[in-house]
This record gives structure tokens, sequence and C-alpha cells, in this order.
């Protein structure tokens, strides 16, 4: 049985190595209203809908729930702030596209889920598209009505893409919702942990580190990534290929995710 599609995560999986954009943003609002965000702290519920991760953010930087006031204040100041950057950080991850080709050469659609919103997708779309890449199907939680860690974007991204059923799907991502979104939807998983949000370095930063840390630092994303559920661990969504085969042949034998 073969792999009808593989939906992609966009900041730090298919763009924007070490998902650096929407951190560096969080960081700079909270900062604005006198609220040291750390980037640990950022980076803990990433990959989740943008409103629900400040709301998140601000409930552990208070201890509880937080008015929803003060959630409508921080969201309004980051959504301007985050589409001013986007544009610096939508560089296209080194051999994704590529990669989304040669899955398209055999009968593979590609789709994509994000955190982000409409318009910040847009912006993506846009500056991915000039680099070569361009899935099938790109949604965002509006789209669907709910975000991550629910499987409304995969059944619709089924839907869009006409590929069923859920079990020959694969979900890409380089966070702990991500995989969840996936496993909630009845997807394959695989974590990426060299590009995302575990390590959260870009590709220059990551580059200039001694070996013996680069090491270090993936053993450590690829354990907690295994942890919270991913059947599979690669170090960029531009490895994923062999695990075609793998997956397929697991299919073949009856396995299901």
């Amino acid at each position: 049985m073969p792999i009808t599609a593989v939906i992609l995560d966009w900041a730090g999986t298919a763009v924007d190595h070490g998902s650096l954009a929407p951190v560096r943003t969080l960081q700079k609002v909270f900062s604005m209203r006198g609220i040291a965000v750390s980037e640990e702290e950022a980076r803990r519920d990433m990959g989740i809908p943008k409103r629900d991760h400040i709301r998140a953010l601000l409930a552990l930087k208070r201890g509880g729930p937080p008015a929803e006031a003060d959630v409508d204040d921080l969201y309004a100041a980051f959504i301007p702030m985050q589409m001013a950057c986007l544009e610096e950080y939508a560089t296209v991850i080194p051999g994704v596209a590529e990669m989304a080709g040669r899955l398209r050469a055999r009968g593979i659609k590609i789709g994509s889920t994000t955190g982000y919103t409409r318009p910040m997708l847009d912006v993506l779309l846009a500056r991915a598209a000039a680099q070569g890449y361009t899935p099938d199907c790109a949604l965002c939680p509006e789209d669907a009505g709910g975000g991550r860690p629910a499987p409304w974007m995969c059944y619709l991204s089924a839907i869009r893409l006409g590929t069923y059923p859920m079990h020959t799907m694969v979900k890409i991502g380089d966070t702990i919702s991500d995989i969840e979104e996936g496993r909630n939807a009845g997807m394959w998983t695989v974590a990426v942990a060299r590009t995302g949000n575990m390590i959260g370095l870009s590709e220059t930063d990551f580059a200039a580190l001694a070996p013996a840390a680069q090491v270090t630092l993936v053993q450590s994303a690829r354990a907690r990534l295994h942890d919270a559920g991913a059947e599979f661990v690669i170090d960029s969504a531009a490895d994923f290929d062999p695990l075609v085969d793998e997956i397929e042949a697991r299919l073949a034998k009856g396995l299901r995710p």
C-alpha cells in the first residue's frame, strides 16, 4: 500500500531553520509589556495557534489563567510584528524543495499545516514558491476550525488533496504539537530534530558549533521527540525519502501508525 500524502509543517520544518521568527517576535512582544520570556519558555508550546500560544505563555508567566483582555492586547501587538519579520525568516531549508519534488514523482501529494494565521501563511507561500517549494495544499487553523494538537487541519488536508485513508498519510514537523496533530489524525509521524524548534539555531549558528556540540544537541532533540511519540526522527525534512519505503513496507504488512 503506497503513501498517498505527506503533510509538512512550516517554520523549522520547511522554512526558517531553527524556527526563529515566532520565538523572536514572542519575546519582543512580551518584553514590550515588561515580561521577560526565555527562549525555552517561548518554545515550550510552539506549533499551536499563535493566540493559544500567547495565552499559554502568559499563563506560565503569571501562574494562572490570564485575563482575555491581556491575551487580546498581546495578540494584537504580535500580529503586525510577526508579519513584519516573516520574509526575513522565510528561507526554504536546504533540500526540502527537492525532496518534495521527488515525492511528487512517486505520486505522493504534498500538504502543509501551521500555527500561523492565513495572512502570515500567505507570505511564506509566496516566498517559498520563489525558491521552488509549493505544497499542493496549505492550511492554517482558521481554515479548519482549530489548530494543533487537534487533527482538523490534517483531516481537511486529506479532503483538499483527495487522499485517504489517514494511515496512508505522513505528518512531518519539528514540535511536540506537530507529533500530537499527526497522531490524533491517525497518521504516521516523523519529527525533525536538527532544523527545528528543539535546537532552535539558524543554519549558520548550528554550523559554527564544534562537531561534538552538534552531536550532543541533535541527540538530545531526537530523544525528546521520540519520547513525545514520534515514530521516526530525522535531522531534516530533506532526509525523509528513505522512510517512504520503510513506511510502505509496514503498510504492506498491515501495520498502522
